[in-house]
């Protein structure tokens, strides 16, 4: 009997280096008719956070409805740019490079300064704000390009095992639970149907029909929101929500989110469309903080986006470029003023789990559609004024598929060891709990735990511990590499031999397939 044999009869489970079950992965390719309903699927769901940023800061930075439009715009076009960069030169994985909710701190600090409130007219004071936050965009963007395209960030992750991945992948997804059913219950009546619907299209309806093309389930995405979205519009023009508080009404309604009164027909967003930008030191720090943070968040979301795409593990170097291009993303977030930096969407990775396609082309062509979509303004504001609360029934679905690629990775790691088991229960739970003390005590108190004199330290501070992934990817990284370090099991037992193989980029001919360069390229980006 061979050891393969040997393997498939005592284990049940197997360990996997490529997740089997892909249907496409990174370089294979659905036919062009169904990768360009796939990619428009991407920019669908790519749409929420694109929506949910501008809303937030445009009102704090003096703003109105055309602003707001004007910002989403120009983050849904710099989003293309930096989705199709990422996927030619960066990792090369299917991803797409959106807002960060971790720069909301940064962005709303800014927005607060004592010295934009002299501006009485409020699209004066919006402008001025803008110009602050792109310079000190610009100038956070430095840290991430040295620490990628130097390669330092390959020292960094070199470090990292199965194990102390593990809490770092899964905690990108699940820290993000407030964007999920609370959204979604801000509007139960057509959040609920949302949620359900997806969940039998996805996966009740294909098991019940026997189809041969997997025609439910790969568009469920589509099928949801279009069928939610005209029960929503239903109840809109049957007067549903006439009598209602305005809270409900912009939640439930699809006329009220102003995007399509204020975007204009044709606006092509450009560098320095709001004025040359301007620089404060202590937004520059809480900015610089936050591209760290998105780094890190970044690192987790693309280990998941190569578990998905049916790859082998990414190599060090790769991560590190991948980490160099998202710097020059967030540069290009100052030079067009998004107000906001970017990150690794969370949300399309899980949708890479939901459609079981991890086509690199898919991504591309949804980038194509931000794009044309920032340009021609009505149409994209017309999608883009889809009901938040079905875009929180997404993220209940598409952020859980986030974190269970982490949970994936246990399979590398020994868990009848009570190392592991220490490792990972501290990791999580501190990793969900301190990011839920630190918010609190700043809805209690108004400010957060560390109040020293020195502002920007404290919303520094801010920054890195409301992040759950931050401090459980730290926490589990210091236990990994402290704990035991010298014990005969410890590398078994943290599944390092696992990845070894893929700690350098020449050490497995796959990683060429999946990861190098187009256009002869790669001779410029050695292997490190």
């Amino acid at each position: 009997m061979t050891a393969a044999k040997v393997v498939d009869e005592f284990v049940p489970h197997p360990i996997k280096e490529q997740l089997p079950g892909v249907d496409y992965c990174v370089n294979s390719n659905p036919s062009w008719a169904e990768a360009v309903i796939l990619g428009f699927q991407h920019y669908l769901v790519m749409l929420g956070t694109t929506v949910i940023i501008p809303t937030i800061i445009v009102p704090y930075m003096g703003g109105g409805n055309v602003e707001k439009a004007q910002l989403m715009q120009t983050l849904l076009f710099v989003s293309g740019l930096n989705t199709l960069l990422q996927t030619w030169f960066g990792t090369r994985l299917p991803v797409v490079i959106g807002g960060s909710f971790r720069f909301l701190i940064p962005s709303l600090y800014v927005a607060f300064a004592q010295r934009y409130f002299i501006y009485l007219n409020p699209n004066v004071r919006f402008v001025r704000t803008m110009r602050g936050m792109q310079g000190a965009l610009m100038v956070a963007s430095v840290l991430p390009m040295l620490l990628g395209f130097l390669g330092v960030w390959r020292i960094v992750v070199r470090f990292l095992s199965p194990l102390s991945s593990v809490p770092l992948v899964a905690l990108v997804g699940l820290g993000l639970y407030e964007q999920g059913f609370p959204l979604l219950a801000e509007c139960v009546e057509i959040g609920l149907p949302e949620l359900i619907i997806l969940v039998l299209f996805s996966h009740y309806i294909p098991n019940l029909w026997s189809i041969k093309r997997p025609i439910y389930d790969r568009f469920a995405v589509l099928w949801s929101v279009g069928m939610v979205w005209a029960y929503a519009a239903l109840l809109t023009v049957a007067g549903a929500y006439s009598n209602r508080p305005l809270n409900t009404q912009l939640s439930c309604r699809v006329d009220r989110s102003g995007l399509v009164s204020g975007s204009s027909w044709i606006s092509f967003p450009y560098p320095m469309q709001w004025g040359q930008p301007t620089l404060h030191s202590g937004e520059t720090f809480l900015m610089l903080a936050a591209s760290f943070v998105a780094m890190v968040e970044s690192t987790g979301a693309l280990i998941a986006a190569s578990r998905y795409g049916s790859a082998t593990h990414i190599p060090s170097s790769v991560l590190s470029r991948g980490i160099g291009w998202l710097g020059f993303g967030i540069f290009l977030d100052g030079l067009y003023g998004t107000g906001i930096g970017s990150t690794v969407s969370v949300e399309n990775v899980g949708l890479l789990a939901l459609t079981r396609v991890g086509s690199r082309r898919v991504v591309q062509i949804s980038a194509c559609f931000m794009l044309f979509f920032s340009v021609l303004g009505k149409f994209g504001a017309i999608l883009a004024s889809i009901p938040l609360p079905i875009v929180g029934a997404l993220y209940c679905i598409l952020f859980a598929l986030m974190s269970s690629a982490g949970l994936g990775l246990l399979q590398y790691c020994n868990l009848n060891s009570f190392r592991t088991k220490f490792i990972l229960g501290i990791s999580f739970f501190m990793g969900l709990s301190v990011p839920r003390y630190f918010s609190d005590y700043v809805i209690t108190s108004g400010h957060g735990p560390v109040h020293t004199h020195s502002v920007w330290f404290n919303k520094i501070t801010l920054v890195f511990f409301t992040s759950p992934a931050m401090v459980a990817g730290a926490v589990a990284m210091f236990l990994d590499l402290t704990l035991a370090r010298k014990h005969g099991n410890t590398r078994r037992d943290s599944g390092r031999h696992w990845w070894a193989k893929f700690k350098y980029f020449d050490k497995d001919p796959r990683s060429a397939e999946f990861y190098s360069l187009p256009y002869g390229l790669s001779k410029y980006f050695p292997s490190y």
